[in-house]
């Protein structure tokens, strides 16, 4: 885990053509996406097409992250971040921001992480950042072989998509329960794998580009949603 200063990151959102920015606490985030390896020695399961233990896991629905958080957290002893109730169809899940545990990034802290203080719509030359559909022989790759941000963080564009916390849309009669995908994947074109670049999707879907990576709120920092 990385220790990210506080700071403020200017959001946008192509489809509403709505930009805001937005204030970062300090928070911890993970180098790299989780890996199936550290997936499988928490929940035993290896959900991923291919399988490969340093390849990021994939195949893993919102549902299955926040519920791999809070069971990680149990286990380092930490408190639960997220109280979660009902099924995948129509449960609901509540961030609890006094706790210490494990958790997904808001959107505002995953594009201030991938950006580290850069401006334009990526940290590097893109063949040297982000395995995608260019260089990726349309397959994923073990995580931390491409070069990091300035913060070091490794694969935050391309490699796998990365579920956030938030709900991709404010309102919920356009897109419901849809949650933020960010950071484009290992069989999307470059246009996708843009610090900037947003997308959605039905919190229970579980597709072969798609994962996560884990952060977690500093002591007495407030979390920014």
């Amino acid at each position: 885990m990385l220790a990210i200063p506080a700071g403020k990151v200017t959001m946008t959102d192509a489809r509403t053509r709505r930009s805001w920015i937005a204030d970062v606490a300090s928070f911890e985030i993970a180098a790299h996406p989780l890996t199936q390896e550290e997936y499988a020695q928490v929940t035993g399961q290896w959900p991923a097409a291919v399988t490969g233990e340093r390849l990021p896991v994939e195949g893993v629905s919102w549902w299955d992250a926040v519920r791999f958080c809070n069971t990680l957290s149990e286990r380092s002893g930490l408190t639960p971040v997220y109280s979660l109730a009902g099924d995948e169809v129509d449960g609901t899940a509540v961030w609890e921001t006094s706790a210490d545990g494990y958790r997904l990034p808001s959107e505002a802290e995953w594009e201030y992480a991938c950006r580290a203080g850069t401006a334009g719509p990526r940290y590097g030359e893109l063949d040297e950042i982000a395995w995608y559909r260019g260089n990726s022989d349309e397959r994923p790759h073990e995580v931390g072989g491409k070069q990091p941000n300035a913060w070091g963080l490794h694969d935050i564009l391309g490699s796998v998509w990365e579920w956030c916390w938030d709900f991709s849309d404010p309102d919920p009669d356009r897109y419901g329960t849809y949650r933020v995908l960010r950071g484009g994947g290992w069989f999307d074109q470059h246009w996708s794998c843009r610090a900037s670049v947003r997308r959605g999707s039905y919190p229970g879907l579980r597709i072969d580009d798609v994962g996560f990576r884990l952060v977690r709120s500093l002591p007495g920092m407030p979390h920014t949603e």
